[in-house]
């Protein structure tokens, strides 16, 4: 009996998922970090983890099956000059995932996805949450440090 690989659809087609996978993949490459949900950012790393691998063969041959997937020439360049540099003599393991805090609108999972080598201190780059409620309530007595008084809406 045939037994299938699990891949998560992430809610589109397959054509649509592919672009969708092509263009994280692109911009990972790009920037060396990317922010997402966290189902895309577990696609992404097995899309580019195979990539990155192919690349470090260092042929035209690997160039050209890569450029099937990535269609932009600056990612290509990007990767075969940079990355292969950093990654050469690691063995996978090429990108890392974290984890933060839900989405503000949907409370969608969200994670990070970024180059492994590109990174000094993952820990201490935390992202800043949204502020509290009790700040944002209007009327609120927060000083700001400035000289001039605060305005307030007083109701009588």
């Amino acid at each position: 009996m045939r037994k299938v690989k699990p891949v998560r659809k992430l809610g589109r087609t397959a054509a649509h998922r592919k672009a969708t996978l092509s263009n994280l993949s692109t911009q990972l490459l790009i920037y060396k970090r990317i922010e997402t949900t966290e189902a895309k950012a577990k696609e992404t790393r097995r899309v580019v983890e195979k990539i990155i691998t192919k690349a470090r063969k260092g042929t035209v041959h690997a160039q050209r099956e890569i450029f099937k997937d990535i269609r932009d020439k600056q990612a290509i360049r990007t990767l075969f000059e940079e990355i292969v540099a950093k990654v050469g003599t690691r063995n996978g393991g090429y990108t890392r995932v974290i984890k933060l805090a839900p989405r503000f609108g949907d409370a969608a999972k969200m994670a990070v996805i970024e180059l492994v080598d590109y990174q000094e201190a993952p820990a201490t780059q935390q992202k800043t949450g949204r502020q509290d409620r009790a700040k944002r309530v209007k009327g609120s007595k927060k000083t700001t440090g400035s000289s001039a008084p605060a305005a307030t809406a007083s109701v009588e």
